[in-house]
């Protein structure tokens, strides 16, 4: 049995991530999966939320939204349609989008209470990873 993780996160432009870490912890669709060395393989759609990982005695945040995640015995692969850095996150627009969208719920039509939900999880997520919450 494997005893570390391939971490890849990769968005639609670019490889963010690629690291040995010892354990994963994701936002999946349905709910959050923890992943360990050997874990039963598996493909899950990915929610919005914080993607963890543990390095040693280091954990690591990325906020995440959408795509899809592989998981293997020795390697997770993170398809993200959004994946940030804390450090590539504005806590200041991140601010401002949950506002706005804080805002634009109470009156929203039917069809924009999805988005909207969605644009609030997401600036929520990044003032978390960021640290600003």
């Amino acid at each position: 049995m494997p005893d570390r993780l391939h971490l890849d996160v990769v968005t639609p432009t670019r490889r963010l991530l690629t690291e040995e870490v010892d354990d994963v912890r994701l936002p999946g669709a349905l709910g959050e999966l923890g992943v360990l060395p050997g874990h039963t393989p598996l493909l899950t759609s990915l929610g919005t939320g914080v993607l963890t990982y543990t390095k040693g005695q280091q954990q690591q945040r990325l906020a995440v939204q959408g795509g899809f995640a592989e998981v293997l015995p020795d390697r997770v692969t993170v398809l993200a349609r959004i994946a940030e850095l804390p450090e590539t996150i504005d806590p200041g627009a991140a601010t401002a989008a949950l506002a706005a969208a804080e805002a634009a719920l109470p009156t929203a039509a039917a069809e924009d209470i999805e988005r909207l939900t969605d644009e609030v999880r997401l600036a929520t997520t990044r003032l978390e990873v960021a640290g600003k919450e």
